[in-house]
């Protein structure tokens, strides 16, 4: 039920008494109230003063400031059980975000704990800046919209208590807007319905959700809400006599029976009256649940013999009755529903369950998530496995009483397989992880990854093959005459990584005149195999090779992606070999060797014997380390072996790095050249592409031209395919000031 706000505590003069107020939270809440947390309020107070004094009258804004938000943020949050640092961080979290308070200053008196929970709460109000205030009103707004955009919100949580403290501050925010003006009131009233009730119900926390709801009703249809809340007032007071008087004789006979209970009368909400009278078209009279009772024992065999007293003191009502107790809710929601013609002929829901079932449905350990929810379609494995672990760790803070490092043995066990990233209009786009601006604008329209030519995320021009995450606001460039590029479906350079873009792409160019394929695929042919240096390749070979009636038809399949580019060749390199006085010359790493059937490739070493140690007996996928012992060569430890500890702080120049055996055991020196523009940082960004795909440089020498600023680069690397190759060289071909990079061979033209 929606819990009764107390005032806080104040002086003579107006101001809040501060001892009074933590007096009252230790005593109300059980909560042994620190000194970091008295520090925490008198530091947002002064923070709160210090502003007032720089604002005119006109400028300070009406409704309660950070202080007293803060404080009812706390009470909020003890009363869900949180640690002392979220309730120190949900003290400072406003006057931080109305930049009153510097956050370097809140990590110095508080901690990095303290500060992280305020920034990561600060996240999340990407929902509300981004989100558009002209949107449609709520409740007639595309449910997958707002699928996505709950989704998105659960995807960048990390930490259950940042949720909660989200979750305390937007019920701060919608209890305030009373004193905003009405545009002010539907945008927050608008998301807090939209987004953090459902975030409430799906966590279970149901009184918070229960008050979001009705108070965000409250903005949203206003004739409705003072409807309802008309007819509520109309019977209130023979309601309240009558369940009073209920309560009382339920009361009296479950004492007389020797039950041990309490017994409440229950509230039905306003919001949830109007949809369920909504929903199944009926009048208000007609409602079963406007008066309630509840409930609750010790026992779940009292909860039996409570239902008994129940029926034998009223009828029940057919087909109203939900063992829930013996058939959990998947969920786990556990209850007993019943209702009953009671006194006066007048219906009455009666709802009966342990205080243990009671909690877990009011503070979400096991809550309605799935209970009478409005989002529960289709919902995304990694998004309810998400949702299951943050209701996880709140059931271990119950047991454990603290959150701290609790998430972090599960978060790499709940890694999201979606993104979810906004329009510039703020609408939400789902896509799989490692999407691309290219992916993300045929997501949105094919024109639009048709015509596309740039991107921008956050403002900001990014390259089209940058890496989305969640919370971006992307905006696609797009040219009127714009055509996709090549490139794009070139899976070394990584413009694109969904099916449906590469899809709609290959569709593309598969509707080009032949003419056009022609000549396309004969320029991306001619220039790979110049890229590699494969001359003098037999074109009849290699159309009778891929089966293609004529070397035009072998052109215009790889123009139109029939053909796969890579696949060509690969039979150029096999043609030719032959022919080729050196081609790969085949070379076995000698600092490489491999231990039996083991599969383990040691390196940096030559050819040592090596043995598994007895002490930690590592096994394949084991973090591993090698130890060189005197005579019997190198042994294989767990990293987290104990000898291991010892033999870094004793015989550290003994350890050596091996792996498992994935390293392939033959590898093949290439040159290559590059010719750039010479500008700084150019040699870094070419030897970290190459450190990316893990290519060893053997040799690398330099030339640079300072009267025409060109960079002649001349590189032997080793490689392990001919597929390497053409990947390294097609990325360095895409950095910044690159002419070229090809294959070098050394022949007469070439000194």
């Amino acid at each position: 039920m929606v819990k009764v706000r107390e005032d806080h505590p104040v002086r003579y003069d107006g101001t809040i008494d501060l001892d009074a107020w933590l007096s009252r939270l230790e005593g109300g809440f059980g909560l042994l109230c620190t000194d970091s947390l008295r520090k925490a309020c008198e530091m947002t107070r002064q923070a709160e003063q210090d502003a007032r004094l720089q604002a005119s009258d006109t400028e300070w804004p009406s409704g309660p400031g950070c202080f007293r938000t803060g404080l009812e943020m706390v009470e909020i949050l003890a009363d869900l059980k949180l640690d002392v640092d979220s309730l120190v961080a949900a003290m400072l979290y406003r006057p931080v975000r109305e930049f009153k308070l510097p956050l370097d200053s809140v990590k110095a008196a508080f901690g990095a704990s303290v500060a992280g929970l305020i920034r990561d709460v600060q996240g999340m109000a990407v929902i509300s800046t981004v989100l558009n205030p002209a949107r449609k009103q709520v409740l007639d707004q595309r449910q997958d919209q707002l699928d996505k955009v709950r989704k998105m919100l659960v995807s960048i949580i990390d930490d259950v208590r940042v949720a909660l403290i989200k979750l305390a501050e937007r019920t701060c925010a919608i209890r305030a807007v009373k004193y905003a003006d009405k545009e002010k009131r539907q945008r927050v009233a608008r998301e807090v319905f939209e987004i953090y009730a459902p975030l409430a119900h799906r966590l279970g926390i149901g009184y918070i959700k229960w008050e979001l709801e009705d108070l965000s009703f409250r903005y949203l249809k206003p004739q409705d809400y003072k409807k309802i809340a008309r007819l509520l007032d109309e019977k209130r007071m023979d309601r309240e006599q009558y369940i009073e008087d209920v309560v009382g004789s339920l009361q009296h006979a479950l004492n007389d029976v020797h039950i041990e209970a309490e017994v409440f009368g229950r509230v039905k909400h306003i919001y949830s009256i109007w949809r369920k009278m909504s929903r199944k078209g009926i009048d208000f009279r007609d409602l079963y649940d406007i008066r309630a009772v509840r409930i609750l024992t010790h026992e779940v065999r009292d909860c039996y013999a409570a239902l008994g007293t129940v029926h034998s003191l009223w009828n029940h009502i057919p087909q109203e009755f939900d063992d829930y107790i013996a058939t959990p809710k998947e969920n786990g929601y556990r209850s007993l529903h019943t209702a009953v013609f009671g006194p006066q002929g007048k219906t009455l829901e009666v709802q009966i369950r342990t205080y243990k079932m009671h909690d877990e449905a009011e503070l979400g350990v096991c809550a309605h998530w799935k209970y009478k929810g409005t989002d529960t379609n289709n919902q995304n494995d990694s998004y309810e496995e998400k949702i299951a672990w943050l209701r996880q760790v709140m059931e271990w803070h119950e047991e454990l009483g603290d959150l701290d490092g609790i998430g972090d043995q599960w978060r790499a066990d709940v890694e999201p397989d979606r993104i979810y990233v906004f329009t510039k209009d703020g609408d939400v786009v789902d896509l799989s992880m490692g999407a691309t601006p290219i992916d993300f604008a045929y997501r949105i329209h094919t024109e639009v990854g048709r015509r596309c030519r740039g991107a921008k995320v956050a403002g900001r021009i990014v390259p089209l093959n940058h890496t989305l995450k969640t919370g971006d606001q992307v905006e696609i460039l797009t040219a009127s005459n714009g055509q996709p590029s090549r490139d794009w479906l070139n899976p070394d350079l990584g413009y694109v990584t969904t099916t449906r873009a590469r899809a709609k792409i290959t569709h593309w160019f598969k509707k080009q005149d032949r003419d056009s394929n022609i000549m396309d695929g004969r320029g991306l042919l001619e220039a790979e195999l110049r890229r590699l240096a494969l001359n003098g390749v037999k074109l009849d070979a290699l159309v009778e090779a891929v089966n293609a009636h004529c070397v035009d038809d072998m052109y215009a399949g790889l123009g139109a992606g029939d053909i796969k580019l890579a696949h060509v060749v690969g039979l150029a390199q096999r043609q030719i070999a032959p022919e080729e006085e050196k081609g790969f010359e085949l070379r076995a790493r000698p600092q490489q060797q491999k231990h039996g059937d083991k599969g383990i490739t040691i390196d940096g070493v030559g050819n040592l014997l090596t043995q598994m140690a007895n002490c930690c007996q590592p096994v394949p996928g084991d973090p591993i380390i090698g130890y060189i012992t005197v005579g019997r060569g190198v042994t294989i430890h767990r990293q987290d072996c104990a000898n291991v500890f010892h033999f870094h702080e004793r015989e550290r120049e003994r350890l050596i790095e091996v792996s498992w055996g994935d390293t392939p055991e033959y590898a093949y020196p290439v040159e290559i050249m590059i010719e750039a523009y010479d500008r700084p940082g150019l040699l870094r960004d070419i030897t970290m592409v190459l450190a990316n795909d893990k290519v060893n440089v053997v040799a690398l020498e330099t030339r640079t031209s300072k009267k025409e600023h060109l960079a002649n680069m001349l590189l032997t690397v080793e490689v392990i395919s001919l597929q390497t190759l053409g990947r390294i060289l097609a990325k360095v071909s895409q950095l910044p000031n690159v002419i070229e990079a090809v294959r070098f061979r050394k022949n007469k033209n070439n000194h």
